[in-house]
């Protein structure tokens, strides 16, 4: 039940996905090192779903496209510095669960803020115009315990920073896969109720398929960067922007491509998406509910939740990392890994921070086998875990 973390969409295999491994490993190759029609389709389909994104490029992993959305900040701004939050997972070398992690690159880069602080992250911002390039931000943090973010929170980032001369970045490498235009079609502002409109995008995980892809696109003006045309690149500033380079052995290897296009287009539809969200979101009431009045709590949207062991009542949901280890104490956490345990013991694999991710073909048959595991784990703690 942990998707693999996110990046997985089916089980073992799914009848489309396999013919088109099939029809691109025997005629054509895994990999060219060169633009194929099928990069173009799959780059459009991507286009059309995520209205944000009027350009992209191909790159291997969620961490590549984080990596390659700053240096487009970076080369548009002139500026090095970068805005983040704490808990915030963009990354193998863009950690920032408890500051920033030992091996981070460009340590001294980052400017770190509170996950769903609106005065806090507003005032962050307007300190640092003309230091910082951008904001980068997660809709939901992942690794930091699936926490939602505010719709105000993230509105005021886009506002903020537009107001301020940073780009905004949304990490959706996870978040994606929680609406048909990604979890920013579903983040409403509170004041006009549009959806948020991100300068960059990052994509990875799932969007191929289970193949290793990543994938970063936004403004056009912007990523004109990687345009190796030089009388592409253009802006409002006075000195002109310098292409920069892209390179990358299997960026765009075909079978990412096919397995991605056919992904986008025939599986993953918007009715699917919407159906295996609505599921997780009722899913995910139900381990609230058999968690009240205990130490157990849930967090998280759609088909992507995170459970959590707490020694207080939350009054309301659980808004940043801080607010989480201030509830925990030690027992909560050798909770965590006993539930774990007790998890595996009964055939359910989920991460063992509690993360848990469903995938297409999950059944009410098999959700409900997992509530009554949970129910039993209560039962069986019930002396620790009552508040």
């Amino acid at each position: 039940m942990s998707g693999n973390a996110v990046a997985i969409l089916w089980g073992i295999q799914h009848d489309k996905a396999g013919t088109a491994e099939a029809n691109t490993a025997l005629p054509t190759g895994l990999n060219l090192g060169a633009t194929t029609a099928i990069e173009f389709e799959f780059a459009q389909e991507i286009c059309r779903r995520f209205s944000s994104i009027e350009l992209l490029r191909f790159c291997n992993s969620g961490t590549e496209a984080n990596l390659y959305a700053i240096s487009v900040a970076r080369q548009a701004t002139g500026l090095s510095k970068i805005i983040v939050f704490s808990g915030g997972y963009h990354g193998g070398v863009l950690t920032f669960l408890h500051g920033v992690a030992a091996n981070n690159v460009d340590k001294e880069n980052w400017i770190i803020g509170k996950y769903n602080d609106v005065e806090g992250t507003r005032k962050l911002i307007c300190e640092n115009k003309g230091k910082a390039a951008a904001v980068l931000v997660e809709g939901m943090q992942g690794a930091g315990g699936c926490i939602p973010g505010n719709p105000e929170f993230l509105h005021t980032i886009q506002t903020t920073a537009k107001e301020n001369g940073l780009i905004f970045i949304l990490d959706e490498v996870m978040t994606s896969r929680l609406g048909q235009g990604g979890l920013q079609s579903r983040i409403l502002s509170p004041v006009d109720h549009t959806a948020l409109r991100p300068d960059i995008t990052t994509l990875g995980k799932y969007i191929a398929g289970g193949m290793t892809i990543g994938a970063f696109g936004g403004r056009t003006d912007l990523l004109s960067v990687y345009d190796p045309r030089p009388s592409s690149v253009s802006g409002n500033s006075e000195k002109s922007l310098k292409p920069i380079s892209h390179s990358g052995t299997f960026n765009n290897n075909t079978l990412a491509m096919s397995v991605g296009l056919v992904t986008m287009s025939t599986v993953y539809t918007a009715h699917i998406c919407s159906d295996l969200n609505a599921m997780g979101d009722k899913f995910r009431q139900n381990l609230i509910e058999i968690g009240r009045g205990t130490r157990m709590t849930v967090s998280g949207v759609g088909a992507v939740c995170n459970i959590h062991f707490v020694s207080q009542t939350l009054s309301g949901d659980i808004r940043c990392m801080e607010d989480l280890e201030d509830m925990q104490t030690e027992t909560d956490l050798i909770l965590k890994d006993v539930f774990w345990f007790h998890a595996i013991e009964r055939g359910f694999w989920i991460a063992r921070r509690g993360m848990l991710a469903l995938i297409m073909g999950t059944t009410e048959l098999e959700l409900g086998g997992f509530l009554e595991f949970v129910k039993e784990f209560m039962q069986n703690f019930q002396s620790v875990l009552k508040l």
